[in-house]
């Protein structure tokens, strides 16, 4: 990692910690640090189970419970378990807690004009635009790849969002069962793998890797949520895929593809795919793609 680089980000947080107000126990003035404040947002107006609040905001789950006590102490929160499963507690906000939640919107509206009063119009758009580029690359970087079974709960969650999304897009509708899919067991160790993809917990995306005998690797089932595109998400399923084929000695890489899905075909040939005849009698698939991959790198020997 470039050491100018880091020091770029160190100065840029430093910045923005400052300016923002979190160097204070009380954020925007108010009786609590910004941990308790964020907590108060995220918990919204219908409440959330504490698992999910953990999971949003990437805090461990000692922390989380000192912060909603301390709220809860305050009468602002009220914690309790689910009617259906004791061991899920659920927070909700009291009127308190929704009257305090208000004060902190209406104080942080304040503080994000005080950023902008003192720039000139070409500035404040340049610092809008700069923040939303920021926001959108910090967000990618917060992105997990998770390899899992593919009858996972979330797995079966992606692909039934998939397959929606080919029955809207595709102009002959899309029927699974008519489709060359890979059963469960070949996107399962030795014969192949699963991957989810997730964003502060949730799944996002998936992407399966076939790994037949005697025959190249081939990627199925790879779709991204359409909330979480634009964060390069799938390029870096391609990485992750080709990578993991390489570690299994595999020196081809292919997939087939609806010609429907033209950001897909683009993507391909960006990635260094190229256009073959037909591999395969998928009925949905118009185009074929193939990349041969290189071997990993020889691992480095550690010094004695």
């Amino acid at each position: 990692m470039d050491a100018a680089q880091i020091d770029r980000v160190r100065r840029f947080n430093r910045t923005v910690t400052e300016r923002v107000g979190v160097l204070h126990d009380h954020y925007l003035g108010r009786d609590r640090p910004i941990g308790a404040a964020r907590l108060l947002w995220e918990i919204g107006e219908q409440g959330q189970d504490v698992r999910r609040l953990r999971e949003r905001l990437g805090l461990d789950s000692g922390y989380v419970s000192r912060l909603l006590r301390s709220l809860e102490s305050d009468g602002l929160v009220t914690v309790e378990p689910q009617l259906q499963d004791k061991r899920v507690r659920t927070v909700r906000l009291t009127d308190a807690g929704r009257a305090e939640r208000a004060a902190l919107d209406t104080r942080s509206d304040e503080l994000a004009g005080s950023l902008l009063e003192p720039l000139n119009p070409a500035q404040r758009a340049r610092l809008i635009d700069a923040m939303a580029e920021v926001d959108r690359l910090l967000t990618a970087a917060t992105v997990t790849l998770e390899t899992v079974d593919p009858g996972h709960p979330d797995a079966e969650n992606c692909l039934r969002s998939y397959f929606t999304e080919l029955q809207e897009r595709f102009e002959t509708g899309f029927d699974p069962a008519l489709s060359l899919l890979p059963d469960a067991g070949e996107l399962r160790p030795p014969h192949g793998l699963f991957l989810i993809a997730r964003l502060h917990g949730e799944p996002v995306g998936c992407a399966g890797l076939k790994l037949p005998l005697g025959a190249p690797a081939e990627i199925k089932r790879m779709w991204v949520a359409p909330h979480a595109r634009r964060l390069g998400l799938a390029r870096r399923f391609l990485a992750e895929l080709e990578a993991r084929a390489a570690l299994h000695g595999r020196t081809q890489l292919r997939l087939d593809t609806n010609k429907a899905l033209t950001a897909a075909i683009t993507l391909y040939h960006a990635h260094g795919f190229n256009e073959v005849p037909a591999f395969n009698n998928e009925p949905y698939a118009h185009h074929w793609f193939e990349k041969r991959i290189d071997p990993p790198p020889p691992e480095t020997p550690r010094p004695a």
